[in-house]
């Protein structure tokens, strides 16, 4: 005997009424920066103390390319020195001679402190210490008084100081000079970054120490030391304005300063300045952009991806090698 059972129809579930999430901040916000955006532009538009016209006429005049060369041939000078010397110290700091970890503490408390405006004014001013710059022995004449012989002299050459300490090079060395002291940090901060096996695991191959710094360490520390020295680069750009005080006539500031107070159009000369560093760091950011992502391959995780995609193709083809010659 069958019992028919009725069983009711499975209701189907009203469709869902998805409302977005609202986000009336948003708008707000979107509003406040509108309306400040077209107050920025209505001033640079009609206020005339900009003097669009003089100012674009000026900035692209002989003069001011000239600084603009000399400005760049600062940033790179001072660079080159600053990284260098800066690789160096950090090389001593991190030495276990007492000696010279000393030296490179000591020379990186006195850069570091100093500010690069008197650092400048003072390497500027260095002329009046000595007329003339001379290599030998040191406290010659006064060795020869003792053994009583007078005007002795154990020099091998010499420069005039003016002639040697001129206001390019006077800031060149300041600047230099204290870009080594902040590299010698970087560089030693990206020297530390990297695991000690594989300073450990070049010595066992045999490798000597300057082959597995320059092999080994300094190629992995990059990816931690490239985007701060991007930074210092960018901010050597501006600082070589400093040098201004020097005085050094080829450079960007001088140049625009120079043609402001000669016209009494200061502000125009000073947005034209603002125009000029902007223009060059842009450049240097996609510079260094693409130094970042040249050694940082490898490193996130797309690398680390494409590196276990290689090996387990490695994997496979060995496999499927030994498989074929079984």
């Amino acid at each position: 005997m069958s019992v028919d059972t009725d069983s009711p129809e499975r209701a189907r579930p009203e469709p869902i009424q998805a409302v977005p999430v609202r986000h009336p901040g948003r708008w707000v916000a979107v509003a406040v920066i509108g309306v400040l955006v077209a107050m920025f532009v209505h001033l640079l538009v009609t206020n005339e103390a900009f003097n669009w016209s003089f100012m674009v006429d000026n900035m692209f005049r002989p003069p001011i390319m000239a600084g603009v060369r000399g400005s760049l041939a600062l940033l790179v000078t001072s660079m080159l020195i600053g990284i260098v010397l800066g690789i160096v110290l950090a090389i001593m700091r991190l030495s276990g001679n007492p000696i010279l970890r000393g030296v490179a503490w000591a020379y990186t408390w006195f850069f570091r402190a100093v500010p690069r405006l008197v650092l400048a004014i003072l390497f500027g001013n260095l002329g009046l210490l000595w007329s003339r710059i001379e290599i030998g022995l040191p406290f010659d004449r006064q060795i020869g008084a003792l053994f009583g012989v007078q005007d002795f002299e154990a020099r091998l050459f010499g420069f005039s100081a003016m002639d040697l300490l001129t206001g390019f090079v006077a800031g060149m060395l300041a600047l230099g000079l204290s870009e080594a002291a902040y590299m010698a940090e970087i560089v030693r901060a990206g020297i530390q970054s990297v695991d000690e096996g594989q300073t450990e695991a070049a010595q066992a191959l045999g490798m000597t120490q300057g082959q597995i710094l320059r092999r080994i360490v300094l190629p992995q520390a990059m990816r931690v030391i490239v985007p701060p020295t991007g930074n210092e680069t960018i901010a050597m750009l501006k600082d070589t304005s400093l040098v201004a005080f020097v005085p050094v006539s080829t450079e960007l500031f001088f140049q625009l300063r120079a043609v402001g107070s000669r016209t009494f159009q200061v502000f125009p000369m000073l947005v034209a300045a603002t125009l000029w560093y902007l223009l060059l760091s842009s450049v240097l950011l996609v510079g260094q952009y693409y130094l970042e992502r040249h050694f940082a391959r490898g490193s996130g995780r797309a690398g680390q991806a494409r590196a276990r995609l290689r090996g387990m193709a490695v994997g496979g083809g060995g496999a499927a090698g030994g498989a074929g010659g079984v």
